[in-house]
């Protein structure tokens, strides 16, 4: 019993730190870019790409693998309908954080080359962050429903 509360207590700070920091750094990149600071988009768009490194990957692993430790133990069957509903929401958060993550590469690196040469950011850049924001409130919106049938777990 005391291994399946470490593995839960486990799951459960990984994922805070998967949407907490997916929120987290979606808000200030949002207004960063809202500022029109090349400098600000610099600095934030660095530290979200970071944060996706340190904290939101390795969360993204645990998660399923802490979870089906604890569906196996605690004996729900896989075919339950919250189960399969969270997996496939899962999946499809998985679907648009991947791009993501490509464009905050990308739009980081352009911020910063736009920093240092004191130039203004390039239209792809703007096309690239709207994209950006388009694919979050989906997935955003996926993983809350993730949270609440974790939660609630309906039969």
């Amino acid at each position: 019993m005391m291994e399946y509360l470490a593995i839960k207590v486990i799951h459960v700070i990984s994922s805070v730190l998967l949407v907490g920091t997916g929120f987290g750094t979606a808000f200030y990149l949002f207004f960063a870019n809202r500022s029109g600071s090349v400098e600000a988009i610099a600095v934030v768009s660095r530290l979200v790409v970071r944060a996706d490194w340190w904290f939101t990957t390795p969360a993204v692993i645990i998660q399923p693998l802490t979870g089906a430790y604890m569906l196996h133990v605690a004996g729900f069957p896989l075919t339950s309908t919250w189960i399969l509903a969270s997996g496939a929401l899962y999946l499809f958060a998985g679907a648009c954080w991947l791009p993501v993550v490509w464009y905050q590469i990308r739009m980081c690196r352009m911020a910063i080359a736009a920093h240092d040469n004191g130039t203004a950011l390039p239209d792809l850049y703007w096309h690239y962050a709207r994209s950006w924001e388009l694919l979050g409130y989906p997935a955003f919106t996926a993983m809350v429903v993730v949270f609440a049938l974790m939660v609630m777990k309906p039969m």
